[in-house]
């Protein structure tokens, strides 16, 4: 199974989940789309390993994700790499999957 398969199948039975049930869908969703979103950085490092830092900053730019000159290359290929992640479907799944666990009262982050 595809981390992408996973992550829609979770948010699939999200909505059958209530409060502390909904927990455990949500953490294993949020671990997929890092590994899915840093598995994707990796990719686009290897394929944008020739290209001069100036112009990953106007595609960075371009894509929605401003940069300015005190980044370095590797989180200007963050910023594309999460520009493209976040218009995948199971970055888009995880993504509305969160909002309406937090809808609900169900966040990931434990409240103090």
């Amino acid at each position: 199974m595809t981390t992408t398969q996973r992550i829609l199948g979770l948010a699939a039975a999200a909505p059958a989940s209530h409060g502390e049930d909904l927990v455990p869908l949500l953490h294993e969703a949020n671990e997929l789309y890092q590994q899915g979103l840093q598995d994707l950085q990796r990719s686009m490092a290897a394929r944008l390993g020739g290209l001069p830092t100036e112009d990953l900053m106007c595609a960075a730019d371009r894509a929605g994700m401003p940069c300015d000159a005190s980044q370095d290359r590797d989180e200007v290929i963050l910023l594309l790499a999460l520009a493209e992640w976040e218009r995948t479907p199971a970055a888009m799944a995880y993504a509305e999957m969160a909002e309406d666990a937090a809808r609900r009262g169900v966040c990931l982050i434990p409240e103090e």
